[in-house]
């Protein structure tokens, strides 16, 4: 399966594909993997994420799916790439992973059949939703800063192509430990069906990302963890996380909060310890 990087070469953003331990531009140019700087592997236009899709979540936060996705918008300020830093703000706390498929559109799609999906993607790619729930109070409805504040969206390493998204292992590991394993097959709408459905009235062009969910277990990091994710066939992703150099400002806006809503959400719908559990220490 042919996978294409984007990394920092000589002062330029070039394209690369991978050949074992080294890339190779273009102009024949080689760089080996461990030495390259990453770019995201794509240049979209916009990112849109589903909601909820993989079932262990869904069960996980004790919830009955609707009979169709729900979706939520990352500006692409958010993007972010292979070893970038992922930046808390100082003040916040509750900054969860959540280890993702990344679907890359090839052509553009609009208005286009489940069975015509296929066609229209490029490829495909690891990512990590981040989540600032600190913000989810506020932000419920459009969750634009909880998901869309800048770095919360890295992708790659590369972009796959010809990759079959059936039976693809998915795991999340925090300083070397798992925390999240899951399985593309326990995804309730396949890669195709997000695709078209978002393509009915939002016109998806090259470049553009869907995000399509992620399994149970997405929990809180801190600075200074070290976040991968890694998905069968399509490399892994990791990410350091950081606290931002200044504080949320106090002066305009809603404020960072630490509310039951926010707490089991960021601890993973522990609904049953609702207005029970001890205080924070």
């Amino acid at each position: 399966m042919p996978e294409y990087r984007r990394i920092l070469l000589d002062g330029a953003a070039v394209q690369a594909v991978r050949d074992g331990d080294e890339l190779i531009a273009g102009d024949g140019r080689r760089v080996s993997v461990e030495d390259a700087h990453h770019l995201p592997p794509v240049t979209p236009s916009k990112v849109i994420a589903v909601h909820l899709n993989h079932r262990s979540r869904v069960e996980e936060f004790q919830l009955d799916l609707p009979d169709t996705p729900t979706y939520f918008h990352k500006p692409t300020s958010a993007l972010n790439s292979h070893r970038g830093a992922v930046v808390r703000p100082e003040g916040c706390t509750w900054l969860n992973y959540e280890g993702e498929v990344a679907i890359v559109i090839g052509k553009t799609a609009r208005n286009i059949a489940p069975a015509q999906a296929g066609d229209h993607i490029a490829g495909y790619t690891v990512a990590n939703d981040y989540g600032l729930h600190d913000f989810r109070d506020t932000d419920a409805g459009s969750m634009l800063r909880v998901k869309g504040s800048d770095t919360l969206c890295p992708l790659g390493p590369g972009l796959v192509t010809d990759w079959d998204f059936h039976g693809k292992r998915l795991r999340t590991r925090v300083n070397g430990q798992v925390v999240q394993d899951g399985s593309t097959d326990e995804m309730t709408w396949d890669m195709h069906y997000l695709v078209a459905d978002i393509a009915r009235t939002i016109t998806l062009y090259p470049g553009d990302v869907l995000l399509s969910g992620t399994p149970a277990n997405s929990r809180p990091v801190r600075p200074g963890d070290v976040v991968e994710v890694e998905v069968e066939g399509l490399g892994c992703l990791t990410n350091h996380i950081v606290t931002g150099p200044t504080a949320v400002r106090t002066d305009v806006g809603a404020q960072p909060t630490e509310s039951e809503e926010v707490r089991s959400t960021a601890l993973g719908g522990d609904w049953e310890f609702r207005g029970i559990r001890p205080p924070r220490r």
